[in-house]
């Protein structure tokens, strides 16, 4: 199990079983809007961490827009399986050419 499964999962038990004083727990109770501003704040946030250019301070924000994304994906009924297969669908893809129309203009 990767980091990613890791935490998918402590995010589904919290749910299943609330603790007192978890952060998670909080955020479910709190509700969809709350999540999704956790969300758009952690992309803000991330966002000014690459433009600042340190790097320790960018993977620290990476992560938490990462967990905010699967606390957000659960209460939305989207696990990482999900996701992982539009993934792999859309890499099968990488390097297939459309072949374009041309037109003639001048006609």
């Amino acid at each position: 199990m990767n980091s990613f499964e890791q935490m998918e999962s402590v995010i589904v038990q919290r749910r299943a079983q609330p603790q007192a004083g978890s952060y998670t727990c909080y955020l479910f109770e709190k509700g969809l809007d709350k999540i999704l501003k956790k969300v758009g704040e952690e992309c803000a946030e991330t966002i000014i961490a690459a433009k600042n250019g340190e790097k320790a301070e960018l993977v620290g924000e990476i992560n938490d827009i990462f967990y905010h994304l699967l606390v957000m994906m659960n209460e939305c009924g989207v696990t990482l399986a999900d996701v992982c297969q539009e993934m792999d669908a859309r890499a099968e893809k990488i390097g297939n050419l459309k072949t374009f129309h041309v037109s003639d203009h001048n006609t």
